[in-house]
């Protein structure tokens, strides 16, 4: 298959999933004579609706709408947020059921530095960092790219740390039934850097512990492997 078959065969199967009723997906990739394409698919009425929102917070904080720079933005400003809020439409527990193994190992398995992108549910805006994720299996394991999409799916909506921290957490133990479960998240958090009390410099550390990590030793251990 040529690259033009392969890119043609690409675009035409997501457009039968989008009219199977998948409301918005984003898909990117190169053209003919390497230029860009991107195809996005949103929900019509909820971006609309969303868009006259923002139209009207532009007017009221004194600009002007209409204008050039700013005609496109609502609708802009619509779709970035439903992507950045995604998190509401996925099931973080479905996500690890779909790759659960049996597996005979009762040893730490952690995933750290894993990206977090998500909004801080007070003042709605960006609060970044790092996840670090350890379990001890009971029988189950899980595919290790699905703890990262569950630390995706909880942040991809608005948050505060203290909850994120507990939700995945909570999520990981309720459906693999571990040993135990270790959460630590670090992040730094634009409302504290943009407006308020302006730290450019603070990062916020929170943590959360099931099972086998409630034990001094099994979280020194976590600790020590995640700071290597």
């Amino acid at each position: 298959m040529s690259k033009t078959e392969l890119t043609n065969f690409v675009v035409a199967l997501l457009y039968k999933l989008f009219q199977k009723g998948i409301k918005k997906m984003e898909f990117s990739l190169n053209g003919k004579n390497g230029t860009y394409r991107k195809i996005e698919q949103y929900d019509p009425e909820t971006t609309e609706k969303i868009s006259e929102h923002y139209k009207k917070i532009i007017d009221l904080l004194g600009e002007d709408s209409s204008r050039e720079g700013l005609h496109q933005t609502p609708m802009r400003v619509a779709k970035s947020m439903q992507f950045l809020l995604q998190g509401y439409e996925q099931d973080p527990e479905e996500i690890l059921r779909s790759a659960m193994f049996k597996e005979d190992y009762r040893q730490m398995v952690i995933v750290k530095d894993i990206e977090i992108y998500s909004m801080c549910e007070h003042h709605m805006l960006p609060f970044i960092g790092k996840a670090h994720i350890g379990y001890i299996p009971n029988g189950y394991i899980t595919g290790l790219s699905k703890i990262a999409r569950v630390v995706d799916a909880y942040a991809r909506r608005l948050q505060v740390q203290e909850r994120l921290t507990t939700q995945i957490k909570d999520c990981i133990q309720q459906t693999l039934n571990p040993l135990g479960v270790a959460v630590v998240i670090e992040a730094q958090h634009l409302c504290m850097q943009m407006r308020g009390i302006q730290k450019q410099s603070s990062t916020t550390t929170t943590s959360d512990f099931t099972g086998a990590f409630e034990r001094v030793a099994t979280r020194e251990e976590f600790i020590r492997l995640i700071r290597g």
